[in-house]
């Protein structure tokens, strides 16, 4: 596994956990900077930290492009991968959003469902296509 992608698998934890226990987005992230077991490499700090200022944003995204899925209808890995990846191509400049697209997509397979990976793929293309007409 590439270090990018577990630093990306990392911050997915580090959110999944936060949305579980009911806090915000990256809730966690001083607890698990704290105990460092397994290790917060910096990017991982940077993804959690960037979701969680852009939040709001992100999922107004989420949400009005993906039609037949609100956002408390998508699983929780799904939603979270989505919201890093969408940090990733709107605010992370050296990522390639083809390679943000990928990342989430392979994610979404090995940790979601069957039909994730396709969802992923097509909810972030369509971010992808409307990013030139967003404002930063």
């Amino acid at each position: 596994m590439a270090a990018r992608t577990k630093y990306r698998k990392r911050a997915l934890d580090i959110l999944f956990e936060s949305e579980s226990r009911g806090l915000a987005s990256g809730g966690t992230l001083a607890d698990r900077l704290e105990v460092n077991d397994p290790p917060v490499n910096p990017y991982t700090v940077s993804l959690v930290e960037g979701v969680a200022a852009n939040a709001t944003r992100i999922d107004a995204l989420l949400e009005e492009h993906s039609h037949a899925w609100p956002l408390d209808r998508m699983p929780a890995v799904d939603r979270n991968l989505l919201r890093i990846a969408v940090y990733e191509i709107l605010h992370v400049d050296d990522v390639p959003d083809p390679v943000a697209i990928s990342e989430a997509v392979e994610l979404a397979k090995e940790l979601s469902t069957d039909e994730s990976p396709r969802f992923v793929n097509g909810l972030l293309s369509k971010i992808v296509e409307i990013k030139p007409t967003l404002a930063d």
